[in-house]
C-alpha cells in the first residue's frame, strides 16, 4: 500500500516536470535574445533600383551591428503593392521587413480605391533610411522657361505648350501640388521612366518635369536641362546655385524617402533594437558616402515620428488628388 502510494506521489512528480518542462519550453524559445536568426528585409522593386541599393548598403551594416544575417529579396511589381502586402501579412516577430519607399506608404492609399494592405495599420514604423528631394527642370535652350516666374508665365501664354511629364504617380502628385502652390495649368503626360520625362523635356516635347534628384542631376551636369528649383527645405550640396522653392516664395517643401518597416503589432524592444541599428549604420561614415553616391541624404528618425509623417503625408496626397480630379484605380 505504502509503495503503491509512493510510486503514484513519483509519477505525478514526474509528470508535473514533464507539463512544466513543455509549457517553459515557448517561455525559453521567446526569451532568446533578438535577433537570433537572420532577418529578411523585402524591396518592392526590382534589383538594382536605388531603393534596392540602399536596402543592400543598410542591410550589410546592420548586418554587422546586430552580429546576424539580413537577407535582402525583391519582390518588385504593381507598385510595390506585392512587396507591401507580403510583409503585412508576415509574422510580427521582427525577422520580416520592408524597405518601404514613400510611393507605397504614402502615395498609394490615394490612387487605390483598395489595397491588401493599410500602410498605417498593418506596417510598423521602425525608423526613416533616406530622402531625396525632386529637382524642377525645364528645356536647357529655351529662355522662357529658365526661371519659376518665367515658366508660370510661359504655361499662361503658351496653354497649349504647357504640359509636364511624370513617369509615376508620385511625381504626378507633386506636380499637381505645385500647380495648385503656383496657380498653373499645365497638363499630365506620363512616361514610362524618369529618363523619358527628362528626354521628353530636353526635345521641347514637355514643358516641365519634377523627377527624382539621381536622374536629374546627371541630365543638368549633361547641360540636358536646366534646374529651376529644388523642393528640399535646403539647397542640394549638388547643385548649390539651385534655389529651394521656399526660397522662391513657394510653399512646397516636400521630399521622397525610403523607410524600414516591420508588421504591426511587432514587440516594441524589438523595433528600439531595430531603430537604433539604422541610426548607427547610416551614420558610419563609410555607408553615408555610399548612400550619397545615389543622391540619397542618410536620414533616420524615431519610430513615432515616422508614424505621423505617414499619416499626414496619406491626409495630403489623397487631398491633392481630389482636388486634381485624379480617380483612384
Amino acid at each position: 500500500m505504502f509503495r503503491t502510494s509512493l510510486l503514484a506521489c513519483r509519477l505525478c512528480l514526474a509528470l508535473a516536470l514533464v507539463l512544466a518542462g513543455i509549457a517553459a519550453a515557448p517561455v525559453a524559445q521567446a526569451a532568446q535574445p533578438y535577433p537570433s536568426r537572420p532577418i529578411t528585409i523585402i524591396v518592392g522593386y526590382s534589383a538594382g533600383g536605388a531603393n534596392d541599393i540602399l536596402a543592400r548598403i543598410v542591410a550589410d551594416k546592420m548586418s554587422s551591428i546586430l552580429k546576424q544575417s539580413i537577407i535582402v529579396e525583391n519582390k518588385p511589381g504593381v507598385a510595390s503593392i506585392i512587396g507591401a502586402t507580403y510583409v503585412a501579412k508576415a509574422p510580427a516577430d521582427g525577422y520580416t521587413l520592408l524597405m518601404g519607399a514613400s510611393g507605397p506608404i504614402s502615395f498609394n492609399p490615394s490612387l487605390y480605391k483598395s489595397l491588401p494592405y493599410s500602410p498605417d495599420k498593418d506596417l510598423t514604423p521602425i525608423s526613416l533610411v533616406g530622402t531625396f528631394p525632386l529637382l524642377l527642370l525645364t528645356q536647357a535652350s529655351n529662355p522662357a522657361t529658365a526661371t519659376v516666374p518665367g515658366l508660370i508665365e510661359y504655361s499662361k501664354a503658351h496653354p497649349e505648350a504647357a504640359n509636364y511629364s511624370a513617369s509615376a504617380a508620385s511625381f504626378q502628385l507633386i506636380t499637381e501640388l505645385f500647380k495648385n502652390k503656383t496657380n498653373s495649368n499645365f497638363v499630365y503626360v506620363p512616361y514610362k521612366g524618369s529618363a523619358d520625362s527628362i528626354t521628353a523635356v530636353a526635345r521641347g516635347d514637355t514643358a516641365m518635369t519634377l523627377v527624382d534628384s539621381g536622374p536629374g542631376l546627371a541630365a543638368v551636369n549633361g547641360g540636358r536641362v536646366r534646374a529651376l528649383a529644388v523642393t528640399s527645405a535646403e539647397r542640394m550640396p549638388y547643385l548649390p546655385d539651385v534655389p529651394t522653392m521656399r526660397e522662391l516664395g513657394l510653399d512646397l517643401d516636400v521630399q521622397l524617402w525610403s523607410g524600414l518597416f516591420a508588421p504591426a503589432n511587432t514587440p516594441r524592444e524589438v523595433i528600439a533594437t531595430l531603430q537604433q541599428a539604422v541610426q548607427q549604420a547610416i551614420t558610419a561614415p563609410e555607408v553615408k558616402q555610399r548612400i550619397a553616391a545615389l543622391s540619397i541624404t542618410p536620414t533616420s528618425s524615431a519610430p513615432d515620428a515616422l508614424a505621423a509623417q505617414v499619416t499626414d503625408e496619406i491626409a495630403l496626397w489623397k487631398k491633392v488628388a481630389t482636388e486634381a480630379g485624379i480617380q483612384p484605380n
